[in-house]
């Protein structure tokens, strides 16, 4: 089984796969003091609820954008799983898709990994959006590279410097609402970052399709993808696992690879 790690600035999600089957997924809160030790505990717990055991583990790949959290991890995959983990993103780990953008090295590993997911799954020009910290719309080509893409505020970002920012505006909790127009505080807020967030994947969906000059689909991903489910026709497909998919892949791709 392999041990598929995604390491994001707000959280880390670990899976387990065994073959094409994805086993389990679990989210922590990524702190880049968090030891290795702490981690296995956390993890086994995990582990054994699920029926599974680390000791079946016999692969680790991990994914980080969070570099200060990386010792940690790699610790965690040497001397807990046995195994050396491959790092997304080190020279010499093959992904099958190349980054079309100016500079290569500054694309990060999750995007990456959705890229080489997104083309197996869906097999045709694409856009991506992933919302987690940041919301993020990758343009896939036909051949499955990474063309670049949008980068903008995550949703709870918007959410805190809203909070913190107005001295009379409370915290509130992202949910889906029905109605755009709120009739208290609360409501209009809530209104505000969900049909925003909406009328944002809308516009920037628009304006990158006309750019790309080509059909192209449409898929969401991350933590917050579930919430946007079914609110606009410009989502096509929602696929909360994608990432995982293609740390998966890219494992595959690397383990088959000629010594």
């Amino acid at each position: 089984m392999l041990l598929a790690i995604n390491a994001n600035n707000t959280n880390t999600v670990f899976s387990v796969w065994d073959g094409e089957q994805l086993k389990g997924a679990w989210r922590a809160g990524t702190d880049a003091k968090r030891t290795a030790d702490e981690y296995v505990v956390w993890l086994d717990h995990l582990l054994g609820l699920e029926g599974l055991a680390r000791h079946g583990l016999t692969g680790t790949i991990i994914a980080s954008v969070v570099p200060e959290a990386n010792f940690n991890l790699t610790t965690l995959c040497r001397r807990y799983c046995n195994s050396e983990p491959l790092m997304v993103g080190e020279p010499g780990v093959v992904l099958g898709a190349k980054a079309l953008v100016d500079r290569p090295e500054e694309v990060g590993a999750d995007r990456l990994v959705n890229t080489v997911a997104a083309h197996d799954r869906y097999r045709t020009p694409l856009v991506v959006v992933d919302f987690g910290t940041a919301t993020n719309f990758d343009v896939v080509d036909g051949d499955g590279n990474y063309c670049g893409g949008v980068i903008a505020p995550g949703i709870n970002l918007s959410l805190t410097a809203l909070h913190m920012a107005a001295a009379k505006l409370p915290s509130v909790r992202i949910r889906r609402v029905d109605r755009v127009i709120g009739k208290d505080t609360v409501a209009c807020m809530q209104s505000g970052l969900f049909w925003g967030y909406i009328g944002l994947v809308e516009g920037l969906v628009s304006r990158i399709k006309q750019e790309y000059g080509a059909p192209m689909a449409v898929v969401a991903t991350g933590g917050l993808a579930p919430l946007f489910e079914g609110a606009t026709a410009v989502i096509e497909h929602v696929d909360p696992n994608l990432t995982l998919w293609g740390l998966r892949l890219v494992y595959e791709r690397n383990r088959k690879k000629p010594v």
